[in-house]
């Protein structure tokens, strides 16, 4: 069996954060592991920050993630990557960041700017892959399937793409829903080869 490994997912409240954790849980579940997972939504509702915890191996006693203990960081938001980017593995750790950039209420109200460079910055001190999930959602014809790009991408980063991730995204997404976040989770998974 693989040993506890952690993957932490981050974004803002709408990004669909939530939505790629639970599946996510689910196929780690169908394939035998003891999975844990903890979410926290903060000021969801209101553009703030939201984020899923999620442990798994042969044995998992809690789902929190500490400092310092994440495998893998996917930050669905530029500025989120930075905010959480201290969960990461130093040296081993790897950032999974979408290009895309989602302003504060104080950016939006010209209180601060969104600082520049930021995925140049993060890339300096940590193993990053960019991953375009808005263009790719946007090719598509789709752009709310953003977070089901970015976990196709951590899908193939992380080698769990043994499994039939198709069944499970099925299982979760409402049908209407359902051909777009497939061809989604393809791209995603074709975008990060």
């Amino acid at each position: 069996m693989v040993k506890a490994k952690s993957i932490l997912i981050v974004g803002v409240g709408g990004q669909g954060t939530l939505l790629a954790s639970k599946i996510l849980t689910q196929g780690l579940m169908e394939m035998g592991f003891d999975v844990k997972m903890s979410e926290i939504h903060g000021m969801s509702q209101r553009g703030g920050s939201v984020s899923a915890h999620i442990r798994y191996g042969e044995k998992i006693y809690s789902p929190v993630i500490s400092e310092g203990e994440a495998d893998i960081l996917i930050s669905f938001e530029e500025m989120e990557t930075y905010r959480w980017l201290n969960y990461l593995k130093p040296g081993t750790g790897i950032a999974i960041i979408n290009n895309y950039r989602l302003p504060s209420a104080p950016v939006l109200t010209g209180q601060m700017d969104y600082p520049e460079d930021l995925i140049e910055e993060i890339s300096e001190i940590a193993n990053a892959v960019v991953v375009n999930a808005r263009d790719i959602a946007l090719e598509l014809s789709f752009a709310k399937s953003m977070n089901i790009v970015l976990l196709g991408a951590l899908i193939k980063i992380a080698g769990l793409d043994n499994m039939d991730w198709e069944n499970i995204i099925r299982s979760i997404v409402p049908e209407k829903y359902l051909e777009g976040n497939l061809k989604a989770f393809a791209a995603g998974m074709h975008s990060v080869i």
